[in-house]
Formats: structure tokens, C-alpha cells, sequence
């Protein structure tokens, strides 16, 4: 049967929307806190094979910039905040650094920027009055080498240098920081050339305000429409809104010309008790959507005419990182290469998945893709025999789940595979659950998916 007239015009319109958007950008970053990840080759392979072209470090690793080299991966580097207060007091030591660091590698291995320090100002060792002086010195250290046109320089902030953030129209620096710091920096990336790199995390505001935040704001779920009422631009997502009270701040001090890269935000498939809205489906949501917002939108509602370049936070789950549970859930992926949750991630990805996805009123007219996401429990394949079996038991028995479809003779009989049969009583429970957060976990034998699975010609149910 083929598509409706109206269908067809809105799948056209969809992938026009995909054609027109391709300026803007989702890159990932590969943090190493962890003692069972992958060596860096097989780490460069896997961000092949997925389509992933730029990337994000926190150091100058030598193995890892070596086997980025002719990846045709652009890569972004760290100078550690430990080392600012040498770098800020002399030039000859940021001569070596660029020198060991960067020129070795360049060109073959793409450096495209230097991210001089991470969240500086709320480091407790108090390395703020180095910043601006090390990202001056490490400059120019660049341009005697005349790579000065081929990498930026910048920093990346937290939301915490912000004083006021809502309404989004009233953005405003930190008052301690603006005369300080924030002046000097913002002149620096002018004179450079350079963008202000900022991390953003709706989690840490939905879920320390889940009670006056919706949930589907803050994972692209709705068209919401909010409305700002400073400036009457609507926000769809709390993503934009906080990019756009970065912008907002930006504006007050008079650098409406200064771009934003974001180089970190991402949602945790995992949690503590009071880490609220933490777990697989929502971070499947918000990563998804995401990624479908990025490389099918324009820029935010402040700055439509600025590219929206994203760094998803993280490659991988890093079992050795400090802090809450979620800190150490992050990841796309598992540290043996597979999905936590299945997402699109390129361009190309986003066109194949194109017919599941209805363009809604709001797309037409303002231009923009519905985002609402269905998810779907599946097996892993690479689980333990013995462990996916219990699962299989127990989602069929005390768990409730309808298995009668996946009996001898039933319509999701075939084919007849522990993979396949636990997938389907695994959805079931997952679905009656109401895709509640932890309900497709198992003990890791389980993991969420955006696309219906497929097993023969069994249609797997979407809720009850």
C-alpha cells in the first residue's frame, strides 16, 4: 500500500528539513576514567563504524592521539586544569606543551581545538586568575608555530557561572566573575576568533525541580511552546532554553558576535535514589532526540541563524569515576562496544528512521521535527544463557508480562531462540510498566531500543 498523499508531502518535507540542516553538528566525548575500556585503536574503530566525526578529550593522551591519526576525525584536546598555573606564569612552558602535544600530532591527527582548563570556576583548587593568562600563553605558543588559524581556543563553563538563568531572557553572569574572568575571556575568544564552550545538562535542573519541571520539556518530547516572557521566543525544550540564557548573558555584556559550542550534555542511564529521572528510557530520550533536534533544527530561538555544535557526554560507562551512581552512566556505550540503548547518531541514521517519524503541525510551520520518541526493551544478545533465561522466567511469571504469544504454535513463536523469546516477555513487562525508569534492566542482561525490534514477523506490543 502506498502512503497517504498528506504522508508522503510531510516525508518530503522531513527530509528536506534533514538536507537544509546539515551545517550543524553532534560529536561525542571520550573520557578514560575506567580500568576495562577498549584500547584507543579499537576506540577509533568503533567511532568509525558508527559515524562519529568529531570528539572530545579531557587530556593529550599520546596512545589516543596517535590512533586518531588519518582517522579524519576531528578532535578536540584538554590542557588539565592542574597545569594552568604553570601554563599562566610561563611562556616557555606552553611552548614545550604545544610543542609535545600538539604540533606532533597536527596535522595528521585533526585537532581543531584546545580546551584550556574544564569548569575552572568551580574547581576547588581555585585555578580561576590562571585561566585567561594561560589561554593568552597557549596562543601564542600556536601562532609560532602558525597553527593559530587551524585551532581555537576556549574554555568550557558550567551553567554555574551564571547568576540568573530564568526567565531565559534574563541570562546573566556571575557578578564575582564577569569583571574578573569573564570580561578578559570573552575579549580573548574575540580577538581569536574563537566560541565560548559551555556544558549544559537539563538533568541536573529536571531533577532537582521535577516538580515544576515536565519531563517531556526537558527530553524533547512536545512542542511545548513556553513561552519567554522577557522576549516572547518559545522554547520547546529546556536544551535551547539554556543555551539561549548563555546567549542571553552573552548579549547583556555586549558579545552578541561570541558563538557557543556545547561540550557537554548528556542524560544518565543510571542513578541513586534522589538522582530523579535517571535511567535507560530517558536518557534513549533525551540523547535520541537530541540528536534528531541538532541535526534536523536551526539554531536556538536567540540565535536561529548560529550553528548548534554538540558533544554528547560520554563515549563510554566509567566504572571509576567519583561521585553518584550517575556519574558513572553516562555512556552510549558499554565498555565492550555495545549500546547501552540504540539511538540514531548520524545524518545518515536519522534518514533510514525517517518514515517512523511524523512531522507534526508545529513541524510545518515553524520548521521543526517532532521529537516524541517509543522505546522497546530488548535482549542482550552477549548476555549469560543462564541469566537470560532467569529474566525470561521471571518477566513471565512473577513479573506478569504476556507471554502466551511466544508459546509453541503462537504468533512470536518463531523463531524459536532464548534471544528472541526473552525479548519479547522482557517488552511486555517493560511496556506494562509503563517503560518506567529500571524496568528494562534485568541485571544487564537488557537494554532499550528506539526502533521496533525485529524477530521474524512478530510485532512486539507498545504499551497496555
Amino acid at each position: 500500500m502506498g502512503l497517504p498523499s498528506t504522508s508522503y508531502s510531510l516525508l518530503l518535507l522531513f527530509l528536506s528539513i534533514l538536507a537544509f540542516a546539515e551545517s550543524n553538528s553532534i560529536g561525542v566525548n571520550y573520557g578514560r576514567i575506567a580500568d576495562n575500556l577498549p584500547p584507543p585503536r579499537k576506540v577509533v574503530e568503533l567511532l568509525k563504524r558508527n559515524g562519529i566525526t568529531r570528539v572530545k578529550l579531557y587530556d593529550t593522551d599520546a596512545t589516543v592521539l596517535s590512533a586518531l591519526a588519518n582517522s579524519n576525525i576531528s578532535v578536540t584536546v584538554a590542557m588539565p586544569n592542574e597545569l594552568l598555573s604553570s601554563a599562566a606564569a610561563d611562556q616557555s612552558f606552553t611552548d614545550a606543551w604545544v610543542h609535545a602535544n600538539i604540533s606532533k600530532y597536527f596535522p595528521a591527527t585533526k585537532i581543531e581545538a584546545i580546551a584550556v582548563g574544564n569548569e575552572v570556576f568551580v574547581d576547588p583548587r581555585n585555578t580561576t586568575s590562571f585561566l585567561v593568562p594561560a589561554m593568552k600563553n597557549v596562543h601564542s605558543s600556536l601562532v609560532k608555530l602558525k597553527l593559530d588559524p587551524n585551532i581555537s581556543i576556549s574554555s568550557p563553563i558550567a551553567l554555574t557561572a551564571l547568576q540568573s538563568s530564568y526567565p531565559t531572557s534574563f541570562g546573566s553572569f556571575n557578578s564575582t566573575l564577569t569583571g574578573p574572568v569573564i570580561v578578559p575571556m570573552l575579549d580573548f575568544l574575540r580577538k581569536t576568533g574563537s566560541y565560548l564552550m559551555v556544558n549544559a545538562y537539563p538533568f541536573f535542573a529536571y531533577s532537582a525541580n521535577a516538580d515544576k519541571i515536565s519531563i517531556n520539556y526537558a527530553l524533547f518530547k512536545e512542542n511545548l511552546g513556553v513561552v519567554d516572557s522577557g522576549n516572547g521566543l518559545k522554547y520547546n525544550s529546556l536544551f535551547d532554553a539554556q543555551v539561549d540564557a548563555v546567549y542571553a548573558a552573552l548579549s547583556a555584556l555586549k558579545y552578541d558576535d561570541i558563538r557557543i559550542v556545547v561540550t557537554e550534555t548528556g542524560w544518565p542511564s543510571k542513578g541513586d535514589e534522589n538522582e530523579v529521572g535517571a535511567g535507560p528510557e530517558n536518557a534513549a530520550a533525551y540523547n535520541g532526540n537530541l540528536v534528531r533536534r541538532v541535526l534536523t533544527g536551526n539554531g536556538t530561538p536567540l540565535r536561529s541563524n548560529y550553528s548548534l555544535d554538540v558533544f554528547m557526554f560520554a563515549l563510554f560507562n566509567e566504572n571509576q569515576k567519583p561521585g553518584p551512581t550517575s556519574e558513572r552512566n553516562y555512556g552510549l556505550f558499554y565498555p565492550n562496544e555495545q549500546r547501552v540503548y540504540d539511538i540514531p547518531l548520524t545524518m545518515d541514521d536519522l534518514k533510514s528512521r525517517s518514515q517512523s517519524v511524523t512531522p507534526s503541525p508545529e513541524a510545518i510551520d515553524g520548521a521543526e521535527v517532532s521529537t516524541v520518541v517509543q522505546t522497546w526493551c530488548v535482549a542482550n544478545r552477549k548476555a549469560a544463557k543462564e541469566k537470560l533465561q532467569a529474566a525470561l522466567d521471571f518477566a513471565c511469571g512473577e513479573g506478569g508480562a504476556d507471554c502466551k504469544p511466544i508459546q509453541e504454535g503462537a504468533a512470536c513463536y518463531s523463531p524459536d531462540s532464548l534471544e528472541a523469546h526473552a525479548s519479547y516477555a522482557l517488552n511486555s513487562y517493560y511496556q506494562k510498566k509503563a517503560r518506567a525508569a529500571g524496568s528494562c534492566y534485568f541485571g544487564g542482561v537488557a537494554y532499550v531500543v528506539t526502533q521496533p525490534p525485529k524477530y521474524g514477523t512478530c510485532v512486539f506490543p507498545t504499551g497496555y
